[in-house]
C-alpha cells in the first residue's frame, strides 16, 4: 500500500525544544509513519499509512500548537532530479544561508585590509579567527537563554555536560580576544581544535543522519538551517589553527 506524504504548518514554535517536542508527539500518532518538523519553516512533513485527519493532529499537540494542512508532497524517490521543487529547495536553502556567508566575508575583508600596508599570511589568519569568535559569540549573546536548547541539539560535549552550552558564548568571546590581543596563542589554538573538534563531529552526524535542526553558530537570532556550510566554517577554523599550531612548534 502506497504511503501519504503531508505537508503542514505549524504556529506556536518558538524553539528547539518545542520543535523537539512538537516533532516527538505528531510521530507517536497512530498511523503515522515518520515526522519531520523544521523550526525555521515552521513545517511538519508527515508520513502516513493512510488519510489522517488534521483534527487528529492537533489533538495530539498542545494548545500553544496550531497544524493546518498545506498540501501532499510527493514522495523524494518519485521527484525527478531535474524537478523545479529540489532547484526551489536548493534556492531556498542559498537564501537562509545569505547571512551566515555575508558574515564570513566581511570578517575575511576586514582581516586583510587590517594588513593592506604589511601583507602576513599568519597575522591574517589570526584576526580572521579573532574576528570570527567575537562576531559569532556576539550573536550567542542576544538570546543567552535560547542558545543552549539549540547548541544541545547537535553538539556531543553540550548534550552530556550543560553548563557547557551556557557558558560557550563566552568561551568564544575569550578566544576571539586572545587572538586579537596575540595572548597564549598556544592555549587558544589547541582550544580551537579541541571545541571546533568537538562541534564537528556533531554537526556531520546530524547532516549523515539527514536531521533538519537550527544551526545554533549564529545563535537564535539569525534561524539559520544545519547545512554542509556549517561543516565548512568549522573545518576552516580548524585548519587555520592546526596549520598555526605546526608554525609555532616549528619556531619553538
Amino acid at each position: 500500500m502506497k504511503k501519504m506524504i503531508n505537508t503542514y504548518h505549524i504556529q506556536g514554535m518558538t524553539c528547539n525544544g518545542c520543535r523537539t517536542d512538537v516533532e516527538q508527539r505528531l510521530n507517536a500518532v497512530e498511523g503515522v509513519t515518520k515526522a519531520q518538523v523544521v523550526l525555521e519553516t515552521e513545517e511538519a512533513t508527515i508520513t502516513m499509512d493512510s488519510h489522517i485527519a488534521t483534527e487528529k493532529l492537533q489533538q495530539a499537540l498542545p494548545k500553544k500548537y496550531t497544524i493546518t494542512q498545506k498540501q501532499e508532497v510527493t514522495p523524494k524517490s518519485e521527484i525527478p532530479s531535474s524537478s523545479p521543487v529540489l532547484a526551489q529547495e536548493e534556492k531556498s536553502k542559498l537564501s537562509q544561508l545569505a547571512p551566515l556567508l555575508l558574515i564570513l566575508f566581511y570578517i575575511a575583508s576586514a582581516s586583510i585590509l587590517m594588513h593592506r600596508e604589511e601583507w602576513g599570511l599568519t597575522e591574517i589568519m589570526l584576526d580572521f579567527m579573532g574576528l570570527f569568535y567575537i562576531v559569532f559569540s556576539f550573536f550567542k549573546l542576544l538570546d543567552l537563554k535560547g542558545f543552549p536548547d539549540s547548541f544541545r541539539m547537535y553538539d556531543p560535549l553540550a548534550k552530556r555536560v550543560p553548563v557547557y552550552a551556557k557558558i560557550y558564548p563566552f568561551i568564544e568571546s575569550a578566544l576571539g580576544l586572545m587572538f586579537l590581543f596575540r595572548f597564549e596563542l598556544l592555549i587558544a589554538l589547541i582550544a580551537t581544535i579541541l571545541i571546533l573538534g568537538i562541534t564537528t563531529i556533531g554537526v556531520t552526524k546530524t547532516l549523515l543522519d539527514k536531521k533538519s535542526i537550527q544551526c545554533a553558530c549564529l545563535g537564535t537570532a539569525l534561524k539559520l538551517p544545519m547545512t554542509e556550510a556549517t561543516f565548512i566554517e568549522n573545518a576552516i577554523m580548524i585548519v587555520m589553527a592546526g596549520i598555526m599550531l605546526v608554525q609555532y612548534f616549528n619556531l619553538v
